[in-house]
């Protein structure tokens, strides 16, 4: 498929999918969305490929999910367009985290919401110490959805997830580091240094020990979480955005953010 919104490429063994709108903060639309699941299908048409870096080019990893786009109107039609939309986020997270490939994500700058998400379906996580996480959903008057939930249930447990998203305080990557979510914690300039370091370590080892290794992982994860639990996520977006409190939520919020 073509790709307009990330850039996509293979060299021997590495793989590379960078999210390629810097001037907004490489935001998850719904085209960048499928861009994302099909560049994980063209990845599994490569078994020569072993490691796959995923990142954003730019001051940031992605400041999270584009909502003009998944909002719809009114009326069925918009209600469907709408459910469609957000369905595209669990199409996403699901075909990142069931590539053949291992993935390492490279996060540096704002890892925002379903920026989040996304990097919770990579393998693993390296992230430089000036990274700002934040999911601001609940704030926004929606819920988590893109199988985000058990996602990061998996990663840092019930509390703690109930604790970042309920709250949606900001967290560094000192943080992200002790409750689990990340595997490295490097200074900013080191980033590419570490990255090339942990895939190199990996793509020494032979695909199929790596493939084997994380299929294993992820079917006994799943056992434990449930991924297919978020069946209704979609559905759950499009309650929220017809409840008046959450509504009422979303109007403060914005208007707090306008003034600060």
């Amino acid at each position: 498929m073509e790709f307009t919104t990330i850039e996509v490429g293979a060299d021997g063994a590495r793989g590379s999918i960078t999210l390629n709108r810097p001037e907004k903060l490489n935001p998850l639309s719904t085209t960048t969305l499928q861009e994302l699941a099909g560049a994980a299908n063209w990845f599994d048409e490569r078994p020569e490929v072993k490691v796959v870096v995923v990142s954003g080019n730019g001051r940031a990893f992605s400041a999270g999910a584009d909502l003009g786009g998944f909002a719809g109107g009114g009326g069925e039609a918009s209600v469907l367009e709408t459910r469609g939309n957000v369905e595209w986020g669990r199409r996403m997270a699901d075909a990142i985290e069931g590539m053949t490939a291992v993935t390492v994500a490279r996060i540096h700058g704002h890892c925002v919401g379903g920026a989040v998400v996304l990097a919770s379906a990579c393998d693993l996580r390296v992230a430089a110490d000036s990274t700002r996480f934040s999911i601001p959903e609940v704030d926004l008057g929606i819920p988590l959805t893109w199988g985000g939930i058990p996602r990061l249930i998996r990663e840092l447990g019930p509390a703690m997830t109930k604790e970042l998203v309920m709250t949606c305080r900001p967290f560094d990557a000192i943080e992200a580091k002790e409750i689990g979510f990340v595997n490295r914690v490097v200074p900013a300039e080191r980033l590419d240094a570490e990255v090339d370091e942990l895939v190199g370590q990996l793509l020494s080892k032979s695909a199929f020990t790596l493939s084997a290794t994380k299929q294993q992982t992820n079917v006994i994860a799943d056992a434990m979480v449930g991924m297919g639990r978020t069946w209704n996520d979609a559905d759950l977006f499009i309650t929220a955005l017809r409840d008046p409190e959450s509504r009422e939520a979303a109007a403060a919020y914005l208007q707090r953010v306008r003034k600060s």
